[in-house]
């Protein structure tokens, strides 16, 4: 019943946070904290036990399973399940969960239970997402999210809030609807075929049904993850949400709400319709390279250090695309690695750039500069997620990187050498982030405190975690693997 204990206990906490602020506004950040922590524990201790049981692992099978009645006439059903995969991105989930908290602890000051509420109503839905089997379920999950963070930006962020969560909500809303519109054809067509109302994911797969109304499905779904990802040209809304949401905001959405893009078409885009998945995979690969370039080359012409980050997410996640519809062996444990190392080096760039904005009141880069010789430990960790960021060897992002590209190349040599360039742009923004931040004249006479020990910490288990998935990334391997090879016996591209 573990499943079920992680969204219980984020639902439950959240409802103490908020009623807690009214005792003590400090309260709520403990409760929210405990409720991760307890969450975070309980998923490293599954996943410890399981990897330990090879048998488990290594046959790829459910490691746990749940499957209730909820609307029987409609054929509903409360159905969640984990494997490796969908284990892997529940511990990214609970861990950056962790760090937003932190990384908010004195930023928000006001109405700070409803903050903690709505954070860990998001991550309730994601973990929602990440667990459903029942395309009812996890349409359900996939709204939960949307509400609490379009309050977190409109309520919590910056000067142009309001027009950030509502662009945020549009495109999202948008492309939710295609995606419910795709889940009821699908179940048509399964009845039509059966006599029988499901929105089970495993009783759908394989629903016979023409080439073009496979590919019309798949495209709703497509869409509704490619926005999510966010995939180029659907991605405007994002450098506006990140740039105006609060520093938990950012993380959650760069190192979590862009992931359930990237699972969405693992999961459900590409095993349920593999014939239209294979007919479009050669765009979709370009259209990750597309990102990679594009995304890298905004980034370098930005001067709002978030807005910066955020382009680089179109870039980095671009990769993850390239990786899924190559659909290969090496192409896919990359795409999952890249996820995850995304999710912790991006993730830490906001929570840095939102204590540096925190201190000094700017992101302009034009009004920074010799920073470093004040804030030597908040320079060093800059520097450490940018070379991240850019992939260098030995870091878990290098290691995703390659693995997509590898497995890119046995399916589109042309297009893994241009994905390859975004390699070469990444150096240049990365480094600028650097530059421009920490280096030459201190024109503003900055003098802000530097990271604290709360900001050491938490970014230092990220420092940790990087370095451990670059120098040693088998367990990862050996717990995802096992799924994907699952997700691959569904879908001969």
């Amino acid at each position: 019943m573990i499943m079920v204990a992680f969204l219980l206990v984020l639902l439950i906490g959240s409802f103490m946070a908020w009623a807690a602020e009214r005792i003590h506004r400090g309260a709520a950040r403990w409760i929210s904290l405990a409720a991760l922590v307890c969450n975070f524990v309980l998923a490293v201790g599954f996943w410890g036990r399981n990897y330990r049981d090879a048998g488990l692992i290594n046959k790829g099978v459910w490691l746990q399973e749940v499957n209730w009645d909820w609307i029987p006439a409609l054929g509903i059903r409360f159905h969640l399940a984990i494997d490796g995969l969908s284990l892997a991105l529940v511990i990214l989930t609970f861990f950056l969960g962790l760090a937003s908290v932190a990384c908010s602890w004195t930023e928000i000051r006001e109405r700070v239970g409803f903050f903690h509420f709505n954070i860990l109503w998001i991550l309730a839905g994601i973990t929602g997402v990440f667990l459903s089997l029942d395309l009812f379920l996890f349409y359900f999950f996939w709204e939960v999210m949307l509400v609490p963070m379009y309050f977190l930006i409109g309520i919590w962020g910056h000067e142009n809030r309001n027009y950030a969560a509502l662009k945020f909500f549009i495109f999202t809303q948008a492309g939710s609807l295609l995606m419910l519109l795709s889940i009821l054809g699908l179940c048509v067509l399964h009845h039509n075929d059966t006599s029988i109302w499901t929105f089970d994911y495993q009783s759908l797969l394989g629903t016979p049904m023409g080439a073009a109304t496979a590919f019309w499905l798949m495209l709703g779904f497509f869409i509704a993850f490619a926005v999510k990802l966010p995939m180029v040209p659907f991605h405007p809304w994002l450098p506006d949400a990140h740039t105006e949401a609060p520093t938990a905001g950012s993380v959650i959405l760069a190192g979590l709400l862009l992931k359930t893009g990237a699972y969405g078409m693992l999961r459900f885009a590409v095993p349920l319709f593999p014939g239209a998945a294979k007919q479009l995979a050669p765009v979709a690969i370009w259209l990750g390279v597309a990102g990679i370039l594009y995304g890298a080359i905004l980034a370098f012409g930005q001067t709002d250090l978030k807005r910066l980050v955020a382009y680089t997410s179109v870039s980095h996640l671009g990769f993850v695309l390239v990786g899924i519809y190559a659909w290969n062996g090496w192409a896919l444990q990359g795409a999952v690695m890249q996820m995850i190392c995304h999710g912790l080096s991006t993730g830490a760039l906001f929570i840095v750039v939102g204590a540096l904005q925190e201190r000094i009141h700017t992101r302009d880069t034009r009004r920074m500069g010799g920073l470093w010789t004040v804030m030597p430990r908040m320079g060093g960790m800059v520097m450490f997620f940018a070379l991240a960021s850019l992939g260098l060897p030995g870091l878990g992002n290098f290691v995703g990187e390659f693995l997509v590209l590898l497995g890119a190349y046995r399916v589109n040599r042309s297009a893994t050498v241009f994905g390859t360039i975004g390699l070469v742009a990444a150096t240049i923004y990365a480094l600028a982030i650097v530059q421009c931040a920490f280096h030459g004249e201190n024109r503003g006479g900055w003098m802000p405190a530097d990271l604290n020990l709360r900001d050491v910490t938490v970014l230092g288990f990220m420092v940790i975690a990087l370095v451990w998935l670059g120098l040693y990334p088998q367990p990862v391997f050996s717990t995802v693997t096992p799924a994907l090879e699952g997700l691959k016996q569904l879908v001969a591209m």
